[in-house]
């Protein structure tokens, strides 16, 4: 009995079926942001264009078996990495990269995190290659080709003009897309998530290879641009009123501001943080903001002891350990302080035991410091109670004074918490992500006032600084729909979003009654210039691109990773121009003449972000700073 399948080649099958489920991953499964007709056009036609180019490579095999072997493993390895980007966005709301893949060591420290971020119906996201598969072994005789070779190179061809077409109107839509692409959501959404991959790669390839060329001759430029741009004459009103204490910092894992002076089911969240935002001897920024990539917690341990922009792609911690730097702790050690870091986490995970040796810290006290059991573990590992309490005996036998830090782990995704342990109640909505952070930020706040009892009680408090400092975001742009909620919005905006990346920080100094809460724009890349100022110590001649939160004469925006920024009177996201203060977007009249249409505010300040991106670029990739010597830069109290 004849097949009564239609023989259309099984490479056009998979094409549709392949295309059709990509579509719906890219549409209904990742969260993105489509402005008009063209991007849907767009993002449409692109799953089938590289469909379509990957499959057609199985007419260049002449045996029947050679091509449905080919269709069936490609199948299966495109939809593998399609999920694996698919659960990386649940929880990061981005995409793989290529130095990503190099810090598969952090996926064994993940545990029930990955779970939570599997879901049932997954399974339905590799019927196509079920099909595929089935149709490769029982219908290989009706559905294999044999092209001649014009009808190959046919195939070549229709695969390159659909790829050319699909480029074309990419940069119609997003003009200097590949030279710009700060944004990893712009390229998949324009040339798809495997020409995007191929990208990455071919941009990782590049990346690699600046180190063997630099030479150093960069460095004049950066330093003429930080002296101009960014450095102050002068001094700071705080600077050196912490000269020889200790300074005590403590990393607030996930923790954002919308939590703080805030209230859930009439509960308040933060009742300890509130009350050091009243506390005279407290500076509280309201509009801090955190400037992590993919790196995260590690990007917020680099942006404070450098005071350079994390990487686009990857973390620094993990691409560029060895490189040289000239950090908080190398500077604070030059003037006999003694550095360390507690945190009770696997010395590896984020290549932490390296990294530490690069930035010039003294010690760092890791999982195997603490006594981790069962019973006062949560989460990802020792809870914050128990880890400040074990970490006292160390911190009082340091010698004075110490520049320590501090990270914190039990508010961590997936936020869960014993209910024993847990002193408010869980929100109500459809994020079981966002219902659980409540809780385990207030479990934090009453460790962290637990570590200001004992720090008073071990005679350390009065002669130290104490610094706590959000370190990223804990609810993706995924629980949008429950933010909006407990918001009271309709919805969250592209402008609310930006907002949501604000992080609490605290600067307390015990014995100082000039605290207050402050409003200017500020952001993670401004801490180390201004600690330093504080303890007194100079940073003439240094490279980074903060500035002393304390002076009136900074820079006026916060720039991100992706290029988007805040200033005192816009915000940039998107490609679109808020007032900061309003939310309204910008209303930028395109239909008049040059001469009295309105500017983009945005523009001038987008080209400084960008130029200060690239020039902390320039110095990582480079290693540029193994070509001076700071030692002989005259970098002194």
């Amino acid at each position: 009995m004849k097949s009564k399948l239609p023989k259309i080649p099984l490479f056009i099958i998979a094409t549709i079926l392949f295309g059709v489920k990509t579509y719906i991953i890219y549409r209904f499964l990742f969260n993105i942001e489509l402005d008009n007709a063209m991007q849907e056009l767009i993002l449409a036609i692109n799953p089938f264009v590289s469909a379509f180019l990957i499959f057609a490579i199985s007419v260049w095999l002449r045996k029947p078996g050679s091509q449905m072997k080919f269709l069936r493993y490609t199948a299966l390895i495109g939809s593998l990495i399609l999920y694996f980007n698919l659960v990386f966005y649940r929880s990061f709301t981005d995409f793989i990269t290529i130095p990503q893949l190099l810090q598969a060591s952090n996926m064994g420290d993940l545990g029930s995190s990955i779970l939570t971020l599997l879901k049932v119906y997954d399974v339905l996201l590799f019927a196509d290659v079920v099909i595929i598969w089935y149709l490769s072994r029982k219908k290989s005789d009706v559905l294999s080709v044999s092209y001649p070779k014009s009808g190959r190179v046919f195939a070549l061809a229709m695969s390159l003009m659909l790829l050319a077409g699909n480029f074309f109107l990419a940069e119609m839509e997003r003009p200097q897309l590949f030279t710009r692409a700060f944004d990893r959501e712009y390229l998949v959404k324009n040339i798809g998530i495997f020409n995007y991959h191929i990208y990455d790669l071919a941009l990782h390839s590049k990346v690699k290879s600046q180190k063997v060329f630099a030479d150093g001759n960069e460095l004049p430029e950066i330093k003429e641009y930080v002296k101009t741009k960014v450095q102050s004459d002068g001094k700071s009103p705080l600077y050196g009123i912490a000269e020889d204490k200790n300074l005590i910092f403590i990393s607030a894992e996930s923790m954002q501001s919308f939590v703080i002076n805030s209230k859930m089911k009439g509960e308040v969240i933060t009742p300890f943080l509130n009350s050091l935002v009243k506390d005279d001897s407290t500076f509280y920024f309201k509009n801090f903001y955190h400037q992590t990539q993919q790196g995260k917690t590690s990007d917020s341990e680099f942006l404070l002891e450098n005071s350079l922009y994390p990487l686009s792609r990857g973390a620094v911690f993990f691409t560029h350990g060895q490189n040289e730097y000239h950090a908080l702790p190398e500077i604070l050690n030059q003037e006999n302080y003694y550095t360390s870091v507690y945190h009770s986490n696997n010395k590896s995970f984020w290549n932490r035991d390296q990294m530490y040796k690069s930035l010039g810290y003294d010690h760092f006290y890791g999982e195997k410091a603490f006594e981790v059991t069962k019973e006062n573990s949560i989460g990802w590992g020792l809870e914050d109670k128990a880890f400040f309490e074990q970490s006292m005996k160390y911190l009082q036998a340091q010698k004075e004074p110490f520049y320590t830090k501090f990270i914190t782990l039990t508010n961590h995704f997936p936020f869960e918490i014993p209910k024993d342990k847990a002193s408010i109640e869980k929100f109500d909505s459809n994020s079981r992500t966002l219902n659980n952070y409540f809780q385990t930020v207030r479990y934090t706040d009453e460790a962290l006032e637990q570590f200001f009892n004992q720090l008073k009680e071990s005679g350390l408090y009065k002669d130290s600084v104490i610094v706590i400092m959000g370190d990223h975001y804990g609810i993706s742009e995924n629980h949008n729909k429950a933010m909006a909620k407990y918001l009271g919005k309709d919805e969250i905006t592209p402008y609310d979003h930006v907002q949501l990346q604000r992080v609490p920080l605290f600067i307390h100094i015990p014995g100082y009654d000039k605290g207050k809460v402050m409003s200017e724009v500020s952001g993670q890349i401004d801490l180390k210039p201004t600690l330093l100022h504080m303890l007194g110590v100079s940073t003439k001649n240094d490279i980074y691109f903060g500035n002393d939160l304390f002076r009136d004469d900074r820079k006026d925006f916060t720039a991100f990773r992706n290029g988007d920024f805040v200033s005192d009177q816009y915000v940039s996201t998107g490609g679109v121009c808020y007032q900061r203060q309003s939310g309204e977007p910008v209303n930028i009249n395109q239909n008049v003449n040059e001469e009295t249409k309105q500017k983009d505010p945005c523009k001038s300040i987008t080209e400084q972000v960008e130029k200060e991106l690239g020039y902390s670029d320039d110095i990582i990739y480079g290693d540029l700073f193994r070509f001076i010597d700071f030692s002989k830069s005259g970098i002194s109290k």
